[in-house]
């Protein structure tokens, strides 16, 4: 006899899962008199063998060259730089991975409340230097190294940025995770694995982006920790059986299965042991290699299952302008939502203790109903008891109100990959929303439309921002205009119908790295090691260093940001080819390419200030202030408009540079590939950054925190953070322009149904938009689609603020002229700003005690709230404030 199976029972549902306990998740048992029992061995044997933290010099140099011998088999005759920084990089772990031990273990014994992070995105820069700094021993450590021959800085230049995000959303995710662990909160965050990340982001010899693999995994990631025994299988497309036993259950089987394996990345608290998890998925098949279609010849069929389920975590964001792409975006999220809430009910279970999820964005939506489907089909729940424990569990924070953020996905296609989960989105339309909603408002036939999860047409869609308000507990935006928007437009019929009660505001907040020439500050007794504070501190040093004599506090100021303009232009040299005059004004702006963020104004702009300075005599233009403009971000692969808008800027940048008549006085610059590197040398760099959206579709905005926290001035709309900034730093220290948010819908209906000719709106723009035609920047026909945006309909209305922008050009030219102020409106910014970090240490007002945890000694935020984030005081040459 052998084992066999029924072919017919492959690919059935089982019930009910069974929940493993994982091997980081035990407790030991306890004998009768409740003392903890070894489980196995001698207990004074293990605990000798266990080892403690590498904080000496020559401990440190021990585990370097421990993993040079055992980790890479190498020798120091062998031994090159990216060797070293790998043998580094695992002896700090090494570290991270014994206070992450501890941490979890504490947190498991205390069984406490816990908070879920979920986004789609995490970017996180570089780890070694964020490890070195958090656990205090950057200088052991640099001091180690150079005793092992190499630099540190160069060892940190071998690490690649970790493919994990893209812009703002994945910034403010990782910001999250650092601050929590900071302040000893227990988040864990849940993402992808993305083999290939974004895109890496090259330039053509015309201009154009191009999008290569970013191969950031090719040398391993010595940050990641594979946890083989933390796997769950996702099942997608197949078909779903309702049981008619009045229970709401079914049964969901055949289709496809893949398996979520975990990889864990340790997020290392500041000036604490306690050491967070960030919990990546990856993809795999279930079963990745069919013999029988190998040995039948059908190689390709035989690697298909593999390659199918390889595409799930290949690439973040795949361009969706395809049929294809639009199923592989959707087999993404569910993949990420079903893995994480399968290993928090894991958790859950083992602990019987509550917990928290914050869903950011739409993107996680499906979690909600994930969780229905558990509860209901797995664990036998009720359906009403159900979804009272899922709208408790949620918290759902909106970026933005633009389409993007608002995912619809058509039934068809969820009818077709997740049959059972468009059958639960139907039930929840049917008896938790429209029936509800017809109660309270009988007879409104218009409203229970508007409210309906599905969006009646060919097809009809499912709305998930709507699935997302009304799954949550809470819902907030993400700064006080945004969240008024929010209540206002897009979930105004559900602010009416569940009350303003549920619906609130949490201004982002930023990690900034904000810095402090060491040396300068010597007399405010700054450590010579120049530790890491947070909020508190930081406010201390900035009411110190503002006591220091004027004349001193502005001479130090601009060393540290001629020191800081030099690092750039040092990497502008050797990354483009360049010179940089450090001597100009460095005009910044750096977010990913889209309309609402008006790169296309900016550039338009600087076209502008260049024909004007063509068109001045040789003495008039000695009078004008020098000025750099940078640009850097990338633009997704379908967005053509937005590539466009890379092109012009390229096209313009070689124009203007290769100028005699004007090269003194204004240079542009597209930094490729842009990422969190990137940005630590731009941001500390910046007299003046822009953050010039159309009023009313900027959230929030975290860059423009992190430029005025860092000395860097704020030139923008009266849109998103941009307002409460201003409020904080002083309006005398903002540029603002533009039209304001109640008039942006008026004005594009004029452009709608009475457009003016640019011509007469705006002639200096007319100008600009003929020379760009004419074949001043290149084939001037390329540029027609982007250009006819503007011309035609002006949705994001720069005919309409154009003007005004140059004025407020001007008013940043005349106030860089008197340089003595600037400084003093750039010291008073950093110093006002630091209310973005405030809240770090004051939990919210507006959560309930249910949303707090007591942990050790007393209570700290969790849910939906956005604590501001820490900064630390660094070495001049790394960052600047």
């Amino acid at each position: 006899m052998t084992s066999v199976i029924d072919p017919a029972a492959i690919g059935k549902a089982k019930r009910p899962r069974r929940h493993v306990r994982s091997l980081t998740g035990y407790l030991p048992e306890k004998d009768n008199e409740g003392k903890e029992k070894w489980p196995r061995g001698e207990e004074k044997v293990w605990k000798d063998g266990l080892r403690s933290l590498d904080t000496g010099v020559p401990s440190i140099t021990k585990s370097i060259v421990n993993h040079v011998q055992t980790s890479l088999a190498r020798q120091a005759y062998s031994l090159d730089d990216l060797g070293a920084y790998q043998a580094a990089a695992l002896s700090v772990r090494d570290n991270l991975l014994i206070n992450w031990n501890d941490t979890q273990m504490h947190y498991t014994r205390k069984a406490g409340k816990r908070a879920y992070y979920l986004s789609l995105e995490f970017l996180m820069g570089r780890a070694l230097d964020n490890a070195l700094l958090n656990l205090g021993l950057k200088d052991q450590y640099s001091t180690g190294v150079e005793k092992l021959g190499f630099n540190l800085e160069d060892l940190l230049a071998q690490e690649r940025d970790a493919g994990l995000g893209n812009g703002g959303l994945g910034r403010l995710a990782a910001c999250y995770l650092d601050s929590s662990a900071s302040q000893d909160l227990p988040m864990w965050g849940y993402g992808l694995r993305y083999k290939y990340g974004i895109f890496q982001q090259l330039i053509s010899p015309d201009g154009q982006q191009l999008e290569a693999p970013d191969p950031w995994l090719e040398h391993s990631n010595p940050w990641e920790l594979p946890r083989l025994d933390v796997n769950y299988e996702i099942r997608f497309y197949g078909y779903s059986d309702r049981l008619h036993d009045g229970s709401g259950r079914a049964v969901w089987q055949g289709g496809q299965e893949v398996l979520a394996i975990a990889y864990d990345v340790m997020i290392p608290g500041c000036d604490t042991r306690n050491t967070n998890n960030l919990r990546l998925w990856e993809c795999q098949p279930k079963r990745g290699f069919d013999l029988n279609s190998f040995n039948a010849g059908d190689y390709e069929h035989a690697v298909e299952s593999s390659n199918s389920a390889a595409a799930i975590t290949s690439v973040l964001y795949p361009n969706d302008h395809t049929t294809f792409g639009k199923e592989l975006r959707l087999k993404q999220q569910y993949f990420w939502t079903a893995a994480s809430l399968a290993d928090i009910m894991r958790r859950f279970k083992n602990l019987d203790k509550p917990i928290s999820d914050s869903t950011m964005h739409t993107h996680p939506t499906l979690a909600i109903v994930e969780l229905m489907r558990v509860l209901v089909d797995e664990e036998d729940v009720h359906w009403d008891a159900a979804w009272k424990i899922v709208t408790e569990t949620f918290f759902f924070t909106n970026h933005t109100v633009l389409p993007e953020a608002l995912e619809k996905w058509p039934v068809p296609l969820l009818e077709h990959l997740l049959p059972r989960h468009m059958q639960i989105i139907f039930d929840i339309d049917t008896f938790d929303i429209l029936v509800a909603v017809e109660k309270k408002f009988p007879g409104d036939r218009e409203r229970l439309a508007r409210m309906s999860l599905i969006e009646e047409g060919v097809p009809q869609n499912v709305r998930m921002a709507h699935l997302a308000c009304i799954g949550s507990r809470k819902v907030n935006g993400v700064a006080e205009l945004h969240s008024d928007l929010v209540r206002t437009t897009i979930l105004k019929d559900f602010v009416d119908f569940y009350g303003i009660s549920k619906f609130g505001n949490v201004t982002n907040g930023s990690k900034s790295f904000l810095c402090v020439d060491r040396v300068s500050f010597t007399n405010i007794s700054v450590s010579s090691h120049s530790s890491p504070m947070a909020g508190p501190g930081l406010s201390q040093l900035i009411t110190k260093t503002l006591g220091i004599p004027k004349s001193t506090r502005t001479s130090e100021r601009n060393i540290i940001k001629q020191s800081n303009k030099e690092r750039l232009a040092h990497y502008v040299q050797v990354t483009l080819g360049l010179k940089v005059n450090t001597q100009a004004l460095f005009d910044v702006q750096i977010k990913r390419l889209h309309e609402y963020k008006r790169q296309t104004l900016n550039i338009l702009g600087v076209v502008h200030r260049y024909l004007t300075l063509k068109a001045m005599t040789p003495a008039e233009r000695k009078k004008v202030i020098p000025r750099n403009v940078f640009f850097a971000g990338k633009a997704a692969p379908g967005y053509y408009v937005a590539k466009l808008t890379i092109r012009l800027i390229v096209n313009v940048a070689r124009v203007i540079n290769a100028d005699p008549d004007t090269k003194d006085y204004l240079n542009l610059f597209f930094l490729p590939d842009y990422s969190v590197t990137l940005a630590e040398v731009l941001i500390p760099a910046s007299d003046i950054s822009q953050h010039i959206s159309t009023a009313g579709t900027e959230a929030s905005g975290t860059s423009n925190m992190k430029f005025c926290l860092n000395g860097g001035l704020l030139l923008g709309t009266v849109d998103g953070a941009n307002i409460e900034i201003a409020e904080e730093v002083g309006s005398s220290n903002v540029f603002f322009f533009g039209h304001l948010t109640p008039a942006v819908e008026e004005l594009r209906f004029q452009h709608m149904y009475h457009p003016v000719p640019v011509e007469e709106k705006s002639p200096a723009l007319a100008h600009v938009l003929n020379q760009i035609s004419s074949g001043l920047f290149g084939d001037g026909g390329v540029y027609e689609p982007l250009l006819n945006t503007i011309k035609q309909g002006d949705y994001y209305l720069l005919t309409e603020d154009f003007d005004s922008y140059l004025e407020a050009l001007s008013m940043v030219d005349e106030a860089y002229s008197d340089r003595t102020e600037w400084i003093k409106k750039s010291i008073m910014t950093t110093a006002k700003a630091s209310y973005l970090l405030r809240t770090l240490h004051t939990p919210s007002q507006n959560l309930t005690a249910s949303h707090t945890h007591t942990y050790t000694d007393g209570q700290v935020q969790l849910g939906p709230s956005n604590p501001r984030l820490r900064t630390r005081v660094l070495e001049h040459r790394e960052y600047e404030g």
